[in-house]
């Protein structure tokens, strides 16, 4: 087991909370990490086995296997008492959207929860924990379903590691007594890097191949609907109020941005954000286009003098799951996929962002970064 990052000042580690953040190299585990280092009073503790962008100073990384299970148990019988559980791992097979009925794929995330929660419930300090679901619960890859979709509605009639994770998480809170809250984001945007579902590194590396070439920002995607997004840091922010807020305890939450938007529309706008110029619609692959161009990407990188990443390690899988969010291939408009989010801000958690600027935000800072050019 690897530990990087910076430790706690003395004696500050029995004061703070501890929260532990599963997951933490994904689009809302940096985020969390991020939100629970910068509230102030969280010793901060995240766990993946990639390391994330350095917090902040009660913040520190440890690299585990989350499926190997007497790791996980040595790990937190090293890293002490924690409090709270964000549980933010995910485990996706390389055909996205395929995998999301394979029941070996259901299995490995059900044992990656299970291998972090049970040893902490048996401790008897934990007191909450968050876990993640999606507008698949609602079906949304089986069936059109009815808008907006409400937690209220009965569980959907279909396998799915969700379930699985619920059914484990309210078992052992139950018996060991502590809380959780269940969030359901639309789909999230964020500035993470090389992970299984997240658009936004695969529009700047489409967008500089094209400038390559000579071409301009084309929509690529198929027909048009009306979809919502879940800004990666809104969704830290989110968790962070869950932890200890009453009114999250044994929850479920759906989590949008606030507002709705469609891929056609926005595209100006993402075209000025990323220095391009748009041009006739052009449906393609963008996963087939910039995968046959990783040579390309390569000489990019090179002539910007950009952060060393392969076209792999920067957009993971997220390019097939872009595909699957802008319709491409569709011979007709897909259902609206739209949530209600009258619970969450009833609840008493009422932040929200544009969805154009979450955009502008997350460019400039894969720019910044010298992630894109």
């Amino acid at each position: 087991m690897a530990a990087a990052g910076n430790e706690p000042a003395a004696g500050s580690a029995t004061r703070a909370k501890t929260v532990l953040v599963a997951g933490a190299s994904g689009v809302i585990g940096q985020a969390a990490t991020g939100a629970f280092a910068q509230a102030g009073g969280w010793r901060v503790v995240s766990l993946s086995r990639r390391a994330p962008p350095e917090a902040g100073p009660n913040h520190r990384h440890v690299a585990l296997d989350l499926t190997d299970p007497d790791r996980c148990r040595a790990a937190l019988s090293e890293i002490g008492p924690v409090s709270h559980l964000v549980f933010t791992a995910l485990y996706e097979k390389p055909d996205i959207v395929q995998g999301w009925r394979d029941p070996e794929q259901m299995a490995v995330n059900l044992a990656m929860l299970r291998n972090l929660l049970d040893p902490l419930a048996e401790s008897g300090a934990l007191e909450h924990v968050s876990i993640l679901q999606g507008t698949k619960a609602y079906g949304v890859h089986i069936r059109p379903f009815p808008v907006p979709a409400r937690e209220s509605w009965p569980r959907h009639p279909h396998e799915n590691f969700y379930w699985l994770q619920e059914d484990h998480l309210r078992d052992r809170a139950a018996a060991y007594g502590f809380g959780f809250s269940i969030f359901r984001p639309q789909i999230v945007f964020g500035t993470a890097v090389g992970v299984a579902m997240n658009i936004v590194p695969v529009l700047g590396v489409y967008a500089a191949m094209r400038r390559e070439e000579g071409l301009p920002f084309s929509y690529p995607g198929g027909p048009d609907y009306v979809l919502e997004a879940t800004c990666a840091e809104l969704m830290g922010r989110a968790l962070l109020w869950a932890a200890e807020s009453p009114a999250a305890r044994n929850e479920i939450f759906n989590i949008t941005n606030g507002d709705v938007f469609v891929w056609r529309n926005i595209w100006p706008r993402l075209a000025e954000y990323l220095g391009m110029e748009t041009g006739p619609d052009t449906p393609l692959s963008v996963a087939d286009y910039i995968t046959e161009r990783a040579d390309l990407w390569d000489r990019i990188v090179a002539r910007h003098g950009l952060a060393p990443n392969t076209l792999e390690a920067l957009v993971g899988h997220s390019h097939r799951y872009a595909d699957f969010c802008m319709a491409q291939g569709a011979s007709r408009p897909p259902a609206p996929v739209l949530v209600s989010t009258i619970k969450l801000r009833q609840a008493g958690f009422g932040d929200c962002i544009d969805t154009e600027e979450m955009f502008r935000r997350q460019i400039a800072t894969l720019r910044a970064d010298r992630i894109l050019p």
